[in-house]
């Protein structure tokens, strides 16, 4: 069964008042995740933007016990320099940010075992993203229940895909035990005038995409990401679940525009699920 998630930028103009909106408008709409970034500084390059701190915002929505067992933890070995230079933290080098995410798998693990009260769901279930042969691939084998693929290239898929259940294999881990999600952008539309207007906005936040027009925008992103009418968003939902893909983070970026998040929960999640 293919399921639908939405993904939110916290750090791109994130405020209270939008994150409860868009949290009753994903558990109203009966999309199978709600996930967020942790990031401080906007991506784009645009500091000035309203971002929530992630765990804070986690409570909200309700985490751990209080969801039930719903949270699922992405952890990483950090790649935003400019973050940690903001911050003070030292940028090591990528062994030496392996080893410590490594380190801090285990000692989180250990943590949640002698902890009280436990988490619902012990040990809490980790998101591992990346395609990385040598450093990434194993450790999703081995410490993974989900892994994310972050761009809609379908033969990279498809290669690291195959890695990940070989690697499975040698180590004696059923590779299905491992749900593969995909993280996207999307552009929705009931027709060609509501595409070109979404095209519009969402060029306000992508900086990269500021210089063209609707049109433009539309012609740039229609291979990278999710872009079309509902049933032309269904039809690539398709052809890319046939690969193994069971779920889809779609990236949200217009934070105000609850009827994206309608138009996808009314004519594109029934058809895909």
């Amino acid at each position: 069964m293919t399921q639908l998630g939405i993904m939110i930028e916290g750090q791109e103009g994130l405020s209270w008042e939008r994150w409860r909106r868009i949290c009753g408008d994903v558990e109203r709409l009966g999309f199978a995740s709600l996930r967020r970034s942790d990031h401080l500084i906007s991506l784009m390059g645009d500091d000035p933007r309203d971002c929530i701190e992630c765990w804070e915002s986690l409570a909200l929505a309700a985490v751990g016990s209080l969801s039930n067992g719903r949270l699922l933890l992405g952890v990483g070995a950090g790649w935003n320099r400019n973050e940690h230079e903001v911050f003070d933290i030292p940028f090591l080098n990528e062994k030496e940010r392996f080893d410590r995410l490594e380190e801090g798998i285990t000692t989180m693990r250990d943590l949640w075992s002698r902890t009280y009260p436990k988490p619902a769901r012990n040990p809490i279930p980790l998101l591992i993203g990346g395609k990385g042969l040598k450093r990434t691939i194993p450790l999703v084998a081995r410490e993974a229940a989900e892994w994310n693929f972050s761009r809609l290239d379908l033969d990279m898929f498809r290669e690291s895909r195959d890695a990940l259940d070989q690697r499975c294999r040698e180590i004696g881990r059923d590779p299905s035990s491992i749900r593969r999600s995909l993280m996207t952008s999307v552009i929705i539309g009931r027709d060609r005038s509501d595409l070109l207007e979404r095209a519009s906005q969402v060029r306000e936040v992508l900086p990269s995409l500021r210089a063209m027009s609707p049109e433009e925008v539309l012609e740039n992103r229609k291979d990278a990401w999710l872009v079309g009418k509902p049933d032309e968003i269904e039809s690539r939902i398709r052809e890319v679940s046939r690969l193994g893909v069971e779920l889809f983070m779609l990236q949200h970026f217009l934070l105000d525009d609850s009827d994206a998040l309608e138009l996808l929960a009314r004519e594109v999640l029934p058809a895909v699920a």
